[in-house]
């Protein structure tokens, strides 16, 4: 199988940097594959999870807060919020993350106060799936 050329950055680093069989990333109207070959795409993703196969099957998966990812011939360039494989996750963090954004969410039915309740579910989201990753390789 030929290779693709596949590049992410985060805001804070060059996150991966390599030739790829295929990368499977979470779409805002689902997931979607990339192989060699593909058609020229521009495009923004969500939350979950970016699944690359390397050379020689090898699976790698990693979890993306959302971002933009543009295809064309053969090179795959993805701007992404985060971009953590499982060794990068704190678990204790993840659950306090997850925590506080479940009390967020509770205080804004009762209070008057004024939550970003958008905010608050897309980091319980975030934790959510940082949290699955993490118990998936453990």
């Amino acid at each position: 199988m030929k290779d693709i050329k596949v590049e992410i950055f985060t805001p804070a680093k060059a996150a991966y940097d390599g030739n790829v069989q295929s990368i499977s990333i979470p779409g805002t109207l689902g997931n979607f594959q990339v192989l060699y070959n593909h058609a020229p795409v521009l495009s923004s993703f969500e939350t979950g999870i970016i699944k690359i196969v390397e050379d020689g099957n090898s699976v790698k998966e990693y979890t993306t807060g959302g971002g933009t990812v543009e295809i064309l011939e053969n090179k795959v360039l993805i701007l992404a919020e985060s971009f953590e494989s499982p060794e990068d996750i704190d678990k204790a963090r993840a659950e306090e993350a997850k925590d506080r954004a479940n009390n967020r969410l509770s205080i804004s039915g009762e209070k008057e106060e004024k939550v970003d309740s958008i905010r608050a579910e897309a980091a319980l989201k975030r934790a959510i799936n940082r949290l699955k990753l993490k118990e998936k390789y453990n």
